[in-house]
């Protein structure tokens, strides 16, 4: 059940990645890009929790991952705040 869960997670976090890079595309902004970036991030560190088994991985380093992902986020809207003044 936890597979099935966390690969609806990965196809979520990917159709936002998706969403965001479309709209890098249309607008030019940086902020979607990073975002589309941070959901990829977001993508792979779900995918890594449920391909590999619990015994060979390193947690730290996989919850890093998500953490990334969270900075990213934090510092382009900081970055696009900065910006606008």
């Amino acid at each position: 059940m936890v597979q099935v869960i966390s690969g609806a997670l990965v196809a979520g976090y990917l159709v936002a990645a998706l969403f965001f890079l479309r709209f890098r595309r249309e607008t030019g902004d940086r902020l979607f890009l990073a975002f589309a970036v941070a959901f990829a991030i977001l993508a792979g560190q779900r995918a890594a929790l449920a391909l590999i088994p619990s015994s060979n991985r390193s947690e730290l380093a996989i919850y890093g991952l998500r953490l990334l992902a969270f900075v990213l986020i934090l510092a382009a809207i900081a970055d696009k705040n900065r910006k606008n003044r």
